[in-house]
């Protein structure tokens, strides 16, 4: 990897500095902005969030890989070579390939490209061409998505599905394809409140062998499809920020993730926590912040360098992690080998007055059973 030191701002700085880490602040005050419109019934919208105040045509700001490899404890592995991580989303991103290339030169990220058979888009059907039509904020979570595959998994090879609307029926049919191409970790940074409906939808999401995550949301406490599904790692957000202590880093509750009690999801059978009786999210969490966001390239809306967050990052950041791995195929694993995560304590997503919206020691809703400490869990 190139030296970090060419990445002037990689490191979030005063700029980035929010009073009492307030999601709803930031967003009120026009710091930062939701990328994708408002779903309808039967729709998902993407989990990503985009600050207004910096961007750059060539030098990041924000998180870059060597500071996200560092805090989560895997900097300078080297696994995952040739392990297919499908990202699946809604519309076109007609740049998704050309952006994630800049990406990766400017952090000195292995290249990725169709041309040497690492990245491969396609449609829906699995069709590489005929693509949905395109959508600026679709197509800024494409960049998210496939920046944080880059990020955490840079040996990875990458299958962009492209569904052909955001309704759950066509990004559950991408998630098939996803599989049927031979994907064995699929990110989905999308989501919905639950719905009566939605357990009709749960086939999709159901792959044994094949690790599926799903964004938990970025609307606070509150279930959301398809992350309440039992057969998939329900991903939280966190705030992630520098620290002097034997870490070097510290995190809290991202009071934007979401978190909750499914209202018609069966519990997994592993799964103990005893103050919900159907399937808690999440599972496990990652940096969301925007305040503490990441770089990624766009050249969409807004071209260059912006700063991004949400649990859009979240879910292509774990689904990586599961590839760089080789390991598990489950959620499982988080709950048996929760000693390789770091315990979050403190934060929470809401007033509900339990551990299903409030961090404290051992399995809590918004952070699952805590962040990345190495790849032991995964």
């Amino acid at each position: 990897m190139a030296p970090q030191s060419v990445v002037r701002a990689a490191v979030p700085s005063s700029q980035f500095a929010e009073p009492a880490d307030d999601f709803s602040y930031a967003l009120a005050s026009g710091k930062i902005r939701p990328v994708c419109a408002r779903a309808a019934i039967g729709e998902a919208s993407c989990h990503a969030y985009v600050r207004t105040d910096y961007a750059s045509p060539d030098l990041p700001s924000g998180y870059g890989p060597t500071q996200l490899q560092a805090a989560y404890g895997f900097a300078g592995s080297t696994g995952g070579a040739g392990a297919l991580v499908a990202i699946v989303d809604a519309f076109n991103d007609p740049n998704a390939e050309s952006d994630q290339t800049k990406y990766r030169k400017t952090f000195g990220l292995p290249a990725c490209t169709s041309a040497n058979g690492c990245f491969k888009k396609v449609n829906q059907a699995g069709v590489a061409g005929n693509y949905p039509p395109a959508n600026a904020g679709w197509a800024q979570e494409i960049s998210l998505d496939l920046d944080m595959v880059a990020a955490n998994c840079p040996n990875c090879h990458v299958l962009l599905v492209e569904a052909t609307s955001p309704s759950f029926k066509n990004l559950g049919t991408s998630v098939n394809t996803a599989v049927s191409l031979g994907a064995v970790a699929v990110s989905n940074s999308y989501g919905a409140s639950e719905i009566s409906s939605d357990p009709s939808f749960l086939h999709y999401y159901n792959h044994p062998g094949v690790v599926i995550t799903a964004s938990s949301g970025d609307s606070g406490y509150g279930a959301q499809s398809p992350a309440a599904f039992g057969t998939v790692v329900a991903v939280g957000g966190t705030t992630l920020r520098k620290a002097n202590n034997a870490r070097g880093w510290t995190e809290t509750v991202w009071n934007g993730t979401g978190s909750g009690c499914s209202l018609y999801e069966t519990k997994p059978t592993w799964q103990t926590d005893t103050g919900c009786s159907k399937r808690t999210i999440g599972d496990v969490a990652y940096d969301a912040n925007p305040n503490t966001g990441v770089a990624v390239y766009d050249s969409y809306r807004n071209p260059g360098f912006q700063v991004f967050g949400g649990t859009s990052v979240s879910s292509p950041a774990i689904a990586s992690l599961f590839a760089l791995a080789g390991g598990s195929t489950t959620a499982q694993s988080l709950y048996t080998l929760n000693s390789d995560l770091f315990d979050i304590t403190s934060g929470k997503n809401g007033n509900c007055g339990t551990y299903l919206c409030t961090a404290g020691p051992g399995y809590d809703g918004p952070t699952g059973n805590g962040t990345p400490d190495g790849l032991g869990a995964f």
